[in-house]
């Protein structure tokens, strides 16, 4: 008998699944689209009908892996005051960075591919995370506790000045007392900006 055809989407994920962990295992440089359909029992072609290329598989990993990342401090349940949650959503974040480093072998390469190429995925990480800073900023303005006309815009500046403790490659280089130490700094910095009148 025939085995029933899977559905595209089934097929996609199959693939983005073995991908993802044969990516973990080799790294990405020695894993190729063959490695990939061999693992799966089907051809090449079959491969690149989802992905038309190993960017593009690259890219829709990185893109699931954020996206589950993000999600995860998007519905954070803390009552804590804005200038206190900033802090908590920065330290968390650089957390799972850093849990991706050590435990992902591939993930540094990852970082790499996507700064050279210029991958969806990296600008959808970016939009995701100005998106976290500015649902705290407004919560803070609502509160009356910080200051601020254009939410948005502080919101990308913020995402900026965060990214020496949260960008992979500074993180892989930094003992964890000085990120740290660096973390709390800006945090005390961006809240005592956002809190002062003159901040608008």
């Amino acid at each position: 008998m025939r085995k029933p055809r899977r559905k595209a989407e089934e097929t996609r994920e199959e693939i983005l699944r073995t991908a993802d962990a044969l990516f973990r295992e080799r790294g990405i440089a020695k894993s190729s689209i063959a490695d990939i359909a061999l693992e799966l029992g089907m051809s090449p072609a079959n491969v690149f009908k989802h992905f038309h290329s190993k960017t593009v598989l690259v890219d829709a990993i990185c893109d699931r892996h954020i996206t589950r990342m993000v999600d995860r401090f998007d519905t954070l349940d803390t009552s804590a005051p804005a200038p206190e949650k900033l802090g908590i959503v920065v330290h968390r974040l650089m957390q799972a960075h850093l849990q991706d480093i050590s435990e992902n072998p591939f993930f540094l390469e990852i970082v790499f591919l996507v700064a050279r190429t210029e991958l969806e995925s990296g600008f959808h990480y970016r939009r995701l995370i100005e998106q976290l800073f500015f649902n705290v900023i407004s919560e803070g303005v609502a509160a009356g506790i910080y200051h601020c006309n254009d939410c948005r815009t502080v919101s990308r500046h913020v995402a900026a000045s965060f990214a020496s403790v949260l960008h992979p490659v500074f993180l892989a280089q930094e003992a964890r007392g000085e990120l740290d130490e660096r973390l709390n700094g800006i945090v005390a910095l961006i809240n005592a900006a956002l809190q002062s009148p003159l901040a608008k």
